[in-house]
């Protein structure tokens, strides 16, 4: 008999709901082994057959399951919110060679209140920004086929980008391409209720948002990755 395809339990629900009303480490500590449990394991378990789904699709975003894993504890030293969790468990897959950077990738998490699928570049570098808005100005026309594309639409929405209010240094105004420059960051994203984590059609929920917005990611990590200089023979 095969085993059930990877999901939540009830109680990772209920944990991530109590630590929404209660984000402070005496709460997270006396429940420590739950969260290893019921939320560390089965994300763990869920990233390694997502991956085995993407090695069709987007094999170049496949990577290990502790680097897909996002850690539940919050960088609190330069943020005025001290709160030391976050109030999700997600999970993020980044291009094979922009790991440390912001390239186009694949997200998701689960939280109280939803399960969110997401993909697309978030926090692009000042090069890689620039990079990008290159890309699109020489190839608005297939991004935006794209974007159209009924399979994705009817699976993921578009959002805003984090839109300037003026055109971007360097390019024309007039420019065809202008609405899509003006974005800082570019993505398509699904809002799921959060008992969706705890169907076992959840991987299949997940995958199938992945395989649409594959090219769409691979067409913004186009102009980011630098083929390596072969080595001279002699």
């Amino acid at each position: 008999m095969a085993s059930p395809a990877p999901h939540y339990s009830p109680e990772a629900l209920k944990f991530m709901r109590g630590l929404k009303r209660n984000n402070d480490r005496e709460w997270f500590n006396a429940r420590k082994p739950i969260y290893e449990q019921q939320v560390k394991a089965p994300t763990l378990a869920l990233i390694t057959a997502i991956n085995e789904a993407m090695l069709r699709f987007a094999p170049e975003n496949v990577q290990p399951p502790q680097k897909v894993a996002m850690r539940i504890y919050r960088d609190i030293r330069f943020s005025p919110d001290k709160r030391p969790y976050k109030r999700n468990q997600g999970a993020w897959w980044a291009r094979t060679g922009l790991e440390k950077t912001s390239g186009g990738g694949f997200y998701f998490h689960v939280g109280p209140d939803e399960v969110v699928i997401a993909a697309g570049v978030y926090m692009p570098e000042r090069e890689q920004l620039l990079a990008i808005r290159r890309h699109i100005e020489l190839h608005h026309e297939e991004l935006r086929r794209l974007l159209a594309s009924k399979k994705l639409r009817s699976l993921m929405s578009e959002f805003d980008g984090q839109k300037l209010t003026r055109p971007p240094k360097g390019f024309p105004p007039d420019s065809p391409a202008m609405d899509l420059l003006l974005c800082r960051q570019w993505g398509v994203t699904a809002h799921l209720a959060p008992e969706a984590a705890t169907s076992p059609t959840l991987i299949k929920e997940i995958v199938k948002r992945f395989e649409a917005a594959a090219p769409f990611v691979a067409l913004l990590n186009a102009p980011l990755i630098v083929s390596k200089p072969r080595k001279p023979l002699f």
